[in-house]
């Protein structure tokens, strides 16, 4: 992605000596990519056997196996409500 913004932004300077608006477009391209393109801790790619999983995916399975531990909890620990929960999911 970077070296695609770099290009680009050479390309508008290029252009940019016959009209000046495409130096402000390269500048607003850049600043663009600085601010909101770069990310901080690049997420390997999917697949390949690696044996690490992207960042997103860990925070989504630490978030899944909390809920997951505090409906045990809840169970353990209310055996009633949580029968009369399961019964209102089966209607």
């Amino acid at each position: 992605m970077g070296t695609i913004v770099l290009s680009g932004t050479v390309v508008l300077v290029v252009m940019g000596f016959g009209n000046p608006l495409y130096w402000l477009a390269a500048v607003a391209v850049l600043f663009l990519y600085v601010q909101y393109g770069r990310d901080a801790s690049p997420t390997p790619k999917s697949g390949g056997g690696s044996g690490t999983m992207p960042s997103d995916y860990r925070a989504y399975r630490d978030r899944r196996d909390t809920q997951a531990k505090w409906e045990r909890r809840y169970r353990r620990e209310r055996p009633m409500e949580a029968r009369r929960q399961d019964r209102g999911r089966n209607r």
